[in-house]
């Protein structure tokens, strides 16, 4: 996805753009790559919505701002928050101390859980030795990939690695894999709930390592940005102690994954 394209909050209709967009201490710009539901996503109709999205749009109601979403490749998004391009990235980005050398970021907004799923009956679990010699799929780039990686295939553990999320269930269901990891609501709505993922759970506990895997997703601002980056915060507390960012997380989780 290599466009740019701003889409007003709230609005059916789309901007575009050409080159860098400016900022006016009125506007507060987020950077946005949208096919990655249910945190952001685009209606039939073309808007966005999403839990970040939500959220996102809290905070500029917070701060007085008017909300503009800048799209970009996920890929692209730091690249073009250093372009100025736009003011902040929000948009699902866990925070990792490798990203953390190019941004900054606020502190944790939720933590949404990084779980292993495979066939139920399989008795695989999370580790080395249950995985040896299987083959686990993860999507390429991603902090899951980081991890497998780092703790698991160079005990024999077989890393497959695809484009899109989708790919990996096509393959999962096939038999072409026996386990895959990622985001414990990507595995729910894009699989487990679907005819084709009615044989497979989740296998094992949650995964942690804060130096792969990150400690949550947050708001990504240039670092020279200090001032705001703390309008953000603000706002962010604010929402936090009101309640609004649990309640947008039963929204769409059905729980609360609002970082403590």
């Amino acid at each position: 996805m290599n466009w740019k394209m701003i889409c007003f909050a709230g609005a059916a209709s789309f901007a575009f753009t050409i080159g860098v967009a400016h900022a006016d201490s009125q506007t507060l710009r987020f950077g946005v790559e949208a096919s990655y539901p249910p945190f952001e996503s685009k209606t039939p109709a073309g808007t966005l919505e999403g839990f970040d999205i939500d959220i996102g749009n809290a905070v500029c109601e917070r701060v007085k701002m008017k909300c503009v979403w800048v799209e970009n490749s996920f890929d692209g998004l730091i690249a073009a928050l250093q372009a100025r391009k736009f003011d902040a990235i929000n948009s699902a980005m866990n925070i990792t101390a490798k990203r953390r050398q190019a941004i900054d970021f606020t502190p944790p907004v939720y933590v949404m859980p990084i779980q292993m799923i495979a066939k139920r009956g399989s008795h695989l679990e999370p580790t080395p030795a249950s995985l040896k010699d299987k083959r686990v799929g993860v999507l390429q780039g991603s902090t899951q990939e980081d991890y497998v990686r780092k703790h698991w295939a160079s005990a024999g553990v077989q890393v497959v690695t695809y484009q899109s999320q989708d790919q990996i269930f096509a393959d999962l269901s096939a038999g072409r894999l026996d386990g895959a990891v990622q985001e414990v609501q990507t595995a729910i709505d894009g699989f487990l709930a679907k005819p084709e993922g009615k044989d497979f759970d989740f296998a094992g506990a949650p995964l942690t390592d804060p130096s792969t895997l990150g400690e949550g997703t947050g708001i990504g601002l240039r670092k020279d940005d200090a001032a705001l980056k703390a309008k953000v915060v603000a706002a962010l507390d604010s929402l936090k102690k009101d309640g609004t960012l649990s309640q947008l997380s039963q929204k769409y989780f059905k729980r609360d994954i609002i970082a403590k």
